[in-house]
């Protein structure tokens, strides 16, 4: 018998994605992406978070700069630096300081599954300090630390205990980032030891900073774009083309490794967020299904104080016709997110 033709996909995305092997909205519109529903919260959830957090600020940065007089913009001057993260780690990152401005807040910038090749200042003020971490085990500063450097085996490195799993791990080495950020200024100056942060992150970044920002009263607010990690009551039953998909088989072929993601769901951590929080979620993404994105954008929009502030994307993950509006827009945004974020 001849395989039925799989449904034809909603406009516009038939005419710009007429070779997708899935339908990237996976049947949702507008108002069933606003309706879902974070997943249930397991017990202990919080005090696990909140006891990594306190045993992560226990730890020095012993931050170093290992490559100063990097590329010069003409707003910051860049250098690479060295710092402990968890479990010892030492973890490479990008710094990027004000040239000729004092820095009125410390931007910790996530990445996506990806990796980095260089920083990216489109959502950075031009009087923020930033830096930059590159996850764990992911290139181009950190490949073969900590962590396996292709996504497939990064999203399932550790998932055999909460405590391993390598997604938890790269959030808490968040937290990390930022100290080594503040450490770094607090040399120069003591005061900007104390800054505010505010984090920045798309994709695999989005994810990890949707489980570190509710547990560190340093950030004033966050940035998250295009969020994964979030809902997997429902990830587990989307096919995808990231790396959700290695998730789904191994969790088919090991069903406890339930028990662990539940520990690590952003649309779970999202309802603990305490300021004000700017979500864009695609309407259309392949890669990250949407239900999963707005779960932690309904997530923001359950926590008290976290003030969210929703943008919905065409697509995710793909290129589309208006893509550079539709950034230059989000790129503004955040920029004024940060600074209507800052204490006056």
């Amino acid at each position: 018998m001849t395989p039925a033709a799989p449904p034809p996909l909603p406009s516009p995305y038939d005419r710009w994605f007429p070779g997708s092997p899935l339908d990237g909205t996976y049947g949702y519109d507008r108002d069933a992406l606003l309706a879902v529903v974070p997943a249930a919260e397991p017990d202990g959830f919080a005090e696990l978070w909140r006891s990594w957090y306190a045993r992560a600020r226990e730890v020095p940065s012993d931050v170093v700069v290992e490559a100063a007089g990097g590329a010069r913009r003409s707003t910051h001057d860049v250098s690479v630096v060295i710092y402990t993260a968890d479990g010892g780690l030492r973890l490479r990152a990008w710094v990027a300081v004000p040239v000729g401005a004092r820095p009125r807040v410390g931007v910790v910038h996530s990445h996506g599954y990806g990796g980095r090749d260089a920083p990216t200042f489109e959502r950075v003020p031009h009087d923020a300090a930033v830096i930059f971490p590159v996850a764990r085990g992911l290139g181009a500063l950190n490949a073969g630390v900590g962590a396996p450097d292709t996504s497939s085996r990064h999203v399932l490195h550790g998932i055999e205990a909460v405590e391993t799993y390598a997604v938890g791990r790269s959030a808490v080495d968040l937290w990390h980032a930022g100290t080594a950020l503040l450490d770094l200024l607090a040399r120069q100056d003591g005061t900007l030891g104390n800054l505010p942060l505010y984090f920045v992150g798309t994709s695999f970044g989005g994810g990890i900073g949707a489980l570190a920002v509710p547990w560190d009263d340093r950030f004033v607010g966050a940035t998250l774009e295009v969020p994964t990690f979030g809902q997997h009551d429902l990830r587990l039953t989307m096919p995808c083309t990231g790396s959700g998909e290695a998730v789904r088989h191994h969790v088919a072929d090991h069903p406890e490794a339930r028990e662990v993601l539940a520990f690590h769901d952003a649309s779970v951590a999202a309802t603990h967020l305490r300021v004000p929080t700017r979500v864009e979620c695609a309407a259309w993404d392949t890669h990250v299904p949407p239900p999963g994105q707005f779960a932690v954008a309904n997530g923001v929009g359950r926590a008290a104080g976290a003030n969210l502030e929703l943008a919905i994307h065409t697509a995710g993950h793909a290129e589309y016709p208006g893509q550079s509006r539709e950034q230059a827009a989000a790129f503004a945004a955040t920029r004024a997110h940060i600074a209507r974020t800052l204490p006056t």
